[in-house]
């Protein structure tokens, strides 16, 4: 059995995929998404399609004691919570698979859950609920998780559902890659708009561009490689965010597709009155700099920012208005 622990968006996306290729999945989460997939889960591609599934639901840890495979999909700040719950239930051996955003959940994990395999595991694409029961892939990008043999019945589960994943090496360096495409979060959460009309936007674009150099400066100061997810190089990135419109418009859509209407989980957060991950995102950039003595001051303004906006502070930044209070 596989369990999906802390569904959510991901969660369910992942999970009815997966149960809709023949695996044994149940879904734990609230009672309030639980409730809305009784009558079954709907999933929906950002090329068209729509696959269907009834994966088993539950509300309570313990039903992970039947697990082999769990995949752990809570929000960053949540993850030592879920693990002092599993390591209450889980079976000696059980594989526990980080589904999360940020570069520590799998350490927080195997530090809550001795005796078991944990695995880091990445996400790259965003996933919307659209309605009642119907989540949707917003964004391109393939699923990586941890080259280990214990990655093999995740891996064997995806192929049978049509989910494509990659075994990667340098899981760290994968995360850190989705983390500095993750720092559009905070900038889509402070504007309010639609991704594709932020960033069909060039002073949005210089907002952002302006994060990612900061991070990518700082991560290869400290030596952390970034992996490439994309057919554009990471550092390449800056420069095609900072590019004319006509002429990132014809760039972009190779790089990754974006839904329309799609925004970011940190929008949804702020909506929804939820702490969002500004702390594993940028916070993690801010404390980076902190540990080889150089500033990040664009991403701590950007961290500065959300956390006034979890306050009830302003969330319809202009992109001129924005670029000020980044000092840009």
């Amino acid at each position: 059995m596989i369990a999906v622990f802390g569904a959510g968006a991901i969660g369910c996306w992942v999970g009815g995929r997966l149960a809709a290729g023949g695996a044994d999945v149940t879904l734990i989460g609230r009672s309030r998404v639980m409730d809305e997939l009784r009558e079954g889960l709907r999933t929906t591609e950002l090329g068209g399609g729509e696959v269907r599934a009834r994966p088993a639901l539950a509300t309570e840890p313990g039903v992970a004691a039947g697990a082999e495979l769990v995949l752990v999909t809570v929000k960053s700040a949540q993850t030592a919570e879920a693990g002092a719950a599993l390591a209450g239930v889980l079976r000696d051996g059980a594989t526990v698979v980080s589904l999360q955003n940020g570069v520590r959940n799998a350490e927080t994990l195997r530090a809550a859950l001795p005796g078991r395999r944990v695995l880091a595991a990445m996400v790259p694409f965003n996933v919307v609920r659209r309605e009642r029961g119907t989540y949707h892939r917003a964004s391109g990008g393939i699923l990586r998780i941890d080259d280990d043999d214990a990655a093999a019945p995740l891996v064997d589960a995806c192929r049978r559902a049509d989910l494509p994943i990659e075994r990667r090496g340098d899981m760290p360096a994968v995360q850190w890659g989705k983390l500095v495409m993750n720092l559009n979060n905070a900038i889509n959460a402070l504007c309010g708009l639609p991704l594709a009309t932020e960033l069909a936007q060039r002073p949005f674009r210089r907002c952002l561009a302006a994060a990612q150099g900061e991070a990518l400066a700082l991560l290869a100061e400290a030596r952390q490689d970034v992996a490439r997810l994309t057919p554009l190089p990471p550092r390449w990135m800056p420069r095609l965010l900072d590019t004319p419109d006509r002429v990132f418009r014809l760039l972009a859509r190779r790089v990754v597709a974006i839904d329309p209407e799609a925004r970011s989980s940190m929008w949804d957060d702020l909506e929804a009155k939820r702490p969002t991950e500004i702390d594993y995102l940028q916070g993690e950039v801010v404390e980076l700099g902190e540990r080889i003595g150089r500033p990040a001051p664009v991403n701590r303004a950007l961290a500065q920012l959300v956390r006034a906006a979890e306050a009830g502070g302003k969330r319809d930044f202009t992109a001129a208005e924005l670029a000020a209070a980044l000092g840009l």
